[in-house]
């Protein structure tokens, strides 16, 4: 069978981006690298990555196999990483963007983001944490991280470059001081906390959104037995009945329909391609308006308030 087309989306800088790809954030040592060749092999030309996973020399090495199997080209493949935390400061955003690329095993990056608006300590592990297990925090300045993202797109190091996690106050302060527009932000969204008003802020920028976890990712760590689940929202069920589809290709095809870009993770192979068959059927007007109000107040799962007193916090605002 042969793999669906997938839809890309053009970018501000007029570089395109396939709108579907694959998220790499928890998957574990040992098991990525054969997800990522199961992944190209199925259709697969978008892979997520960042150096927080610490997996990406896993990643590197699935890659390399298929170009070395010749089943793809590095030209037909879209790679995103993210610069750390720790690598905000000045003098270390080239040497973090150059440890993805050495890991990755890749010459230039095609998208590349600055994960978080806010740094941690520098020089030592990815989550510095003092005697109380509190993260040690770094006060670098993101517009400051910001000017060193644009010299890598001048070195050749990365084609596009963008933010994640960043809010709407925080996007136009980068805005209002850069030289090279953000062109994409990864965030997460899902039916339970549809993100529709930092979505509509960053088209009225011409800026690209990424959905991450658009299952609300129920394997994160600090996830309670009693938090909802929404791939086992009876409601959610019902509708994916209505198309014959499963509740997550459901909630794959709206994002897709909204413009969004979508990088769900799995390391199972049937899933894999499950995730990607979304592109032969369409969701009514009636019933995109339906998903938009199962949204919830406490719908967030990536909430990182540990963090919450750095002074570059982004959840602090509404959006």
């Amino acid at each position: 069978m042969s793999s669906p087309k997938v839809p890309t989306l053009k970018m501000n800088n007029g570089k395109e981006i396939p709108m579907f790809g694959l998220g790499t954030w928890k998957s574990a040592a040992g098991e990525v690298n054969k997800t990522v060749q199961d992944a190209i092999d199925v259709g697969y030309r978008h892979i997520d990555c960042a150096l927080a996973y610490s997996n990406e020399h896993e990643v590197g090495a699935a890659i390399e196999t298929k170009i070395k199997q010749g089943i793809v080209k590095r030209e037909d493949l879209f790679v995103t990483s993210k610069l750390w935390n720790t690598h905000h400061r000045s003098d270390l955003v080239i040497q973090g963007c150059k440890q993805s690329l050495k890991d990755l095993k890749l010459d230039y990056l095609d998208l590349y983001l600055v994960h978080w608006p806010m740094a941690f300590k520098e020089d030592g592990d990815l989550f510095p944490r003092n005697e109380n297990g509190d993260i040690i925090f770094s006060d670098v300045d993101y517009l400051d991280t910001w000017k060193e993202m644009e010299k890598l797109v001048s070195l050749g190091l990365v084609k596009t470059i963008g933010l994640s996690n960043f809010n709407s106050q925080q996007i136009q302060r980068v805005l209002d001081n850069c030289t090279i527009k953000p062109a994409m932000l990864q965030v997460e969204t899902h039916p339970y906390w549809n993100q529709t008003k930092l979505v509509d802020f960053c088209k009225s920028k011409g800026i690209a959104v990424t959905a991450y976890s658009p299952f609300g990712s129920p394997d994160r760590p600090w996830a309670k037995p009693e938090d909802p689940k929404l791939l086992d929202d009876i409601k959610l069920g019902e509708l994916a009945k209505k198309y014959g589809k499963s509740p997550a290709q459901l909630v794959l095809r709206w994002l897709i329909q909204r413009g969004i870009v979508t990088i769900p993770k799995t390391v199972n192979k049937n899933r894999l391609a499950e995730n990607l068959n979304i592109f032969d059927f369409t969701l009514s007007d009636e019933d995109m308006t339906y998903l938009y109000t199962f949204t919830r107040p406490e719908g967030r799962a990536l909430h990182l308030s540990w963090n919450n007193q750095h002074k570059y916090f982004p959840f602090h605002i509404e959006f």
